[in-house]
């Protein structure tokens, strides 16, 4: 029993283990990673996903971490065909990092079993609220009423069919016409068991007695009493197509009965009516013992000709078209009610861009380089810090005098020195190997950064580099 105990602890610490190397790999990406790495798809640096598998097939799975702890000391050395091999893949040398054998091993297996998070449920920055794409729900409340009011008239349908039924199998001459068909015809004694128990279904799965109907959510202010989600909806579709499969098979089985009760020439005589009703809603054709009413005075070959209406449904259909022609021939060109393809169009794509420029005033993020403005205020300069911290110390350094990108504090500008110049630089990186970084911080957040940047005092670092302005 101890050996067993002892199992199950190896077993748990294992796990436990595993899932704080985990933990503990997305933050040392962040930390170190981050500044020139993404997830999933290629930076400054490369896409790391598989990069570890990749130096084990080459046999040089222990260079690995002698390749983060310093880069450029192993390709010098000659020892790694893997460093050599992805020496030029980035214009810049990879900064050297800190990190164990154990800590290399996390962030790796963090990057390996990464998945990115559903879209629409990002944050815009931490601390900021969650933007969540809702439906439609004064819509959605529209059809909810539809849908209501269908289900009320399937419901009531089938009351009065259920009703019909039920009248019909209680009269007398219903049960003399099935006394007389079990007596006729052997191994029909069964008929009204069956007749009974479809009757009983029937009845049982009639929804009235099943349908409760509960609220969506709560309201909400600026929003309908009651929030009915797209699944709500999709509920109710099936709910009327099953209210009217029993309507249909209803309404069949009643058919089926009103004939059990009718003798052979009253059905064939029925049949003949409804075929003839049928024949003249859809041709309109004269019975034949008329035809000759309507044969026209002329012969071609012993083949003589008929002067038969047209059918009424291709003459109904013609008199919609001609109705439909002249209301949108108003609707469109006369009284101009309505837009055309063009107009309609172009109405819908000012409207997106109103919607998108009420969506950024409403998010304060209708920023970009040729509206951005510097930043005097000590909490927007203190977040600017703070992301600088984060994202740029790497290349930069800790006082932004320099490393693998240029000195931040003295007077010589490759891009600019203006909010604007640095700001387009911040967000979609340059050429010479600065990342973009609008996919990490939001046009606020950038703006932050570059006037953190414009208001730091000149310290000791890396040559000037690029051209030197005055102010």
């Amino acid at each position: 029993m101890k050996k067993y105990f002892q199992y199950i602890i190896v077993v748990f610490a294992s796990v436990f283990v595993t899932n704080a190397i985990a933990q503990n790999g997305e933050a040392l990406f962040k930390s170190k990673c981050n500044t020139c790495h993404l997830l999933e798809k290629n930076s400054t640096g490369p896409n790391l996903k598989g990069v570890k598998q990749k130096w084990v097939d080459a046999g040089e799975g222990e260079l690995l971490y002698e390749w983060v702890k310093n880069s450029k000391e192993l390709i010098l050395s000659g020892n790694s065909t893997m460093a050599k091999a992805i020496e030029g893949i980035s214009p810049t040398t990879m900064t050297p990092q800190d990190a164990t054998p154990e800590e290399v091993d996390a962030i790796l297996d963090y990057v390996d079993n990464y998945v990115a998070p559903a879209p629409e449920a990002e944050a815009t920055a931490e601390g900021e609220p969650v933007v969540v794409v809702k439906p439609d729900y004064k819509a959605n409340l529209k059809q909810f009423y539809f849908m209501i009011a269908l289900t009320v008239v399937l419901i009531i349908a089938i009351f009065v069919m259920q009703n019909a039924v039920n009248t019909l199998i209680k009269s007398d001459y219903f049960r003399n016409r099935i006394k007389e068909i079990d007596e006729a015809k052997e191994g029909n004694g069964g008929i009204k068991t069956l007749i009974a128990i479809i009757v009983f279904i029937g009845f049982v799965a009639s929804p009235s007695h099943a349908l409760e109907f509960m609220p969506a959510g709560a309201a909400e202010e600026g929003m309908p009493w009651l929030l009915v989600e797209n699944s709500d909806l999709w509920v109710m579709v099936i709910i009327d197509l099953i209210l009217l499969a029993v309507l249909l098979y209803m309404r069949r089985m009643f058919k089926s009965f009103a004939r059990m009760t009718q003798t052979e020439e009253e059905a064939v005589e029925e049949s003949a009516e409804a075929l003839k009703k049928v024949n003249s809603i859809l041709t309109d054709a004269v019975p034949i013992e008329e035809e000759h009413t309507i044969l026209m005075h002329h012969e071609y070959d012993g083949i003589r000709e008929l002067d038969n209406n047209l059918p009424p449904w291709w003459v109904w259909g013609f008199y919609a078209t001609i109705v439909f022609s002249v209301i949108y021939l108003f609707n469109y060109h006369i009284l101009g009610t309505s837009d055309l393809q063009i107009e309609a169009y172009n109405k819908e794509i000012k409207q997106a861009e109103i919607d998108v420029q009420n969506y950024l005033d409403k998010m304060a993020m209708n920023v970009d380089e040729n509206s951005a403005t510097l930043m005097t205020d000590a909490s927007d300069l203190s977040k600017g810090g703070e992301l600088f911290e984060v994202n740029c110390v790497a290349c930069h350094g800790p006082q932004a005098g320099g490393n693998i990108g240029p000195n931040l504090t003295d007077n010589a500008w490759i891009y600019g020195y203006e909010i604007g110049n640095l700001f387009k630089t911040i967000k979609s990186g340059t050429a010479n190997g600065m990342p973009e970084h609008a996919s990490k911080l939001n046009p606020v957040q950038i703006q932050q950064v570059a006037s953190y940047v414009l208001s730091l005092d000149e310290v000791d670092g890396k040559e000037p580099e690029g051209t030197i302005i005055e102010e």
